[in-house]
């Protein structure tokens, strides 16, 4: 018999039998969250690369942090819903504003990077997160300890860098951050799975997990994929982060890009923690 004459019934690829009905209603709803959280984002960035009405810093970042702490003090029933979604749009929306000055970076770098790296997380995320919807369940959950012990490495990696300024322990907290922030996609969604299961039907608050999960890879994307574009035109690598980001934009200079330096250096040096 040809293998090539079987009937495949690709309904079954979307059958999670493992997971339960009330379960797989819930991470409907996870996902229908995170994709609005994502449209949001996306106008928070556009208000600060375009527009310039709002400017991504330290005022956004406290903003950012201020309704995610507001989001986890508010209770999740019937009543606070709505109150919830708004103040997860508005978190997702001071998120993608914090991104302005990493974008303005990779601006001044290569445009098209924003597109490649948004298309390469979106699909590292797909993939991770069914990996952990087709496993056992449970499987990656023994993660959890691994992953914040890499948490606690890379800050420590930081805060080194902010002494020795090389440029290879910030390449490699770049890649290294990447590589646990996937693993997080996949011990989020199996833990999302295990708590909706327990009775944890907060589908606001996982959504806020997973958003963070995928903004995290698509910025450190981003830096990786610029540090990599245009290589002839890299300075030596005895030159610190901020010396190479500064050579990036004479090279690329224009108006924009001049009226942006502030906003990259800032990008670079505060928020990656690299002088």
């Amino acid at each position: 018999m040809n293998v090539f004459d079987r009937n495949i019934n690709f309904d079954s690829l979307f059958k999670f039998s493992q997971i339960s009905h009330s379960t797989q209603v819930h991470l409907k709803n996870v996902y229908s969250s995170l994709a609005l959280c994502m449209f949001v984002a996306a106008a928070g960035s556009y208000v600060h690369v375009v527009t310039r009405l709002f400017q991504g810093g330290l005022l956004s970042v406290l903003g950012s942090l201020g309704m995610m702490f507001w989001l986890a003090m508010t209770p999740h029933n019937s009543e606070t819903e709505k109150k919830r979604l708004a103040i997860l749009a508005g978190f997702a929306f001071l998120t993608g504003v914090g991104l302005g000055p990493t974008l303005d970076f990779v601006i001044a770098v290569n445009p098209s990077i924003i597109m490649t790296a948004f298309m390469g997380t979106s699909i590292v995320f797909v993939c991770f997160t069914l990996s952990a919807l087709y496993a056992k369940r449970r499987t990656y959950l023994f993660l959890g300890g691994t992953l914040m012990s890499g948490l606690s490495l890379l800050f420590l990696m930081s805060v080194m860098n902010l002494f020795f300024g090389s440029v290879m322990l910030f390449k490699a907290h770049m890649y290294l951050g990447l590589l646990i922030m996937c693993g997080f996609v996949l011990f989020d969604t199996q833990l999302i799975i295990e708590k909706a299961e327990n009775g944890d039907k907060d589908y606001i608050w996982h959504c806020v997990d997973l958003f963070l999960d995928f903004i995290t890879i698509f910025r450190k994307l981003m830096v990786i994929l610029a540090m990599n574009d245009k290589v002839p035109s890299l300075p030596p690598p005895s030159l610190s982060v901020s010396s190479w980001s500064a050579h990036v934009l004479s090279v690329n200079q224009s108006n924009e890009e001049t009226q942006s330096y502030n906003e990259v250096m800032w990008s670079v040096t505060t928020r990656y923690g690299v002088p």
